[in-house]
């Protein structure tokens, strides 16, 4: 810790996503414990066009990226920072477009025989309503419908009938453009950290809304978090390799977040892997960390060791 301690170091945070204020909520948290650590050479900023020329003029040398969602977490950044020959925390930047990409990671997780919902791209091509009848032919209501490319649950909506379902449709297309169908599992949503090589404990997310959406993420109260999760230890242990057989199969590195539904019949299926996860005081990573025995301060300082270790 000593010689990191020397380096000037960056937390980028912030951004231009619709996540930037849970990024900034990250960042700050990250700011404060690297503090408690004695960093003396910390400086925060915030992702704009002119991040190499603000890398270059502070000396920065190592970056901690908070930032969440797009242009953070989803490869661009990393590019940029691998351009810049900056050691940066988190997965690089194929991992990090593939996990920002639902369909793609989808697809990878079926070809290595991961578990996840079916889904349905949606052809933005061809007419909504033939796209709404195709789809009402093929997946039972009800259904989700989310965006390809964006984190925190930001425009999941879940489809309880046909009826509406033309009208959601192309409203998700004229705000997010790509757009993807997938299967209603019914069962208990669990998440999974990654730490390095290793799953932290199984959390178990009971939300007080009907699935855990952007909201019950972010507000205080809204979200009954289980540690660890109700699960039979053998099914417990099958969740955690089965996030780690995620992580790995994107090529993560360093942390990730994979987010799981536990069907009623017993199966583990991926939702999704965050490469950034969340830092805020109601974020799961940090929660699960603390489960495991590591404090805060350690989780963050594991992370930043990560940007050395590529």
């Amino acid at each position: 810790m000593e010689k990191l301690k020397k380096l000037k170091i960056a937390v980028l945070m912030g951004g231009r996503s619709s996540e930037r204020e849970v990024s900034l909520r990250s960042g700050k948290n990250v700011l404060a414990s690297l503090a408690r650590m004695g960093f003396k050479h910390v400086e925060q900023m915030d992702l704009d066009g002119d991040l190499l020329g603000k890398l270059k003029k502070s000396k920065i040398q190592a970056v901690f990226i908070a930032l969440h969602g797009r242009f953070g977490e989803d490869g661009c950044v990393q590019g940029l920072l691998e351009i810049a020959g900056l050691p940066y925390t988190g997965s690089g930047v194929l991992a990090s477009a593939l996990a920002m990409n639902k369909v793609a990671a989808k697809k990878i997780f079926q070809a290595r025989g991961i578990p996840t919902p079916n889904f349905s791209e949606i052809n933005r091509e061809i007419d909504i309503n033939k796209e709404a009848d195709r789809i009402s032919r093929v997946f039972p209501y009800p259904l989700v419908l989310k965006p390809v490319s964006e984190g925190s649950s930001v425009g999941v909506t879940i489809v309880k009938e046909s009826d509406n379902l033309e009208g959601i449709l192309k409203a998700a297309v004229d705000e997010f453009e790509d757009v993807f169908v997938e299967e209603f599992i019914k069962g208990k949503e669990v998440t999974v950290g990654i730490l390095g090589e290793e799953p932290l404990p199984v959390l178990e997310l009971k939300p007080k809304s009907e699935f855990y959406d952007f909201k019950s993420k972010y507000t205080k109260g809204a979200t009954d978090f289980i540690l660890p999760a109700r699960l039979s230890k053998p099914l417990y242990e099958k969740v955690q390799a089965t996030a780690l057989l995620a992580h790995r199969a994107l090529g993560c590195r360093g942390l990730s977040r994979v987010d799981v539904i536990v069907s009623e019949d017993h199966v583990p299926f991926v939702h999704e892997v965050n490469t950034i996860p969340g830092l805020t005081d109601l974020s799961d990573l940090p929660a699960e960390a603390a489960h495991a025995g590591i404090t805060f301060d350690e989780l963050i300082l594991r992370i930043l060791e990560s940007a050395f270790e590529k």
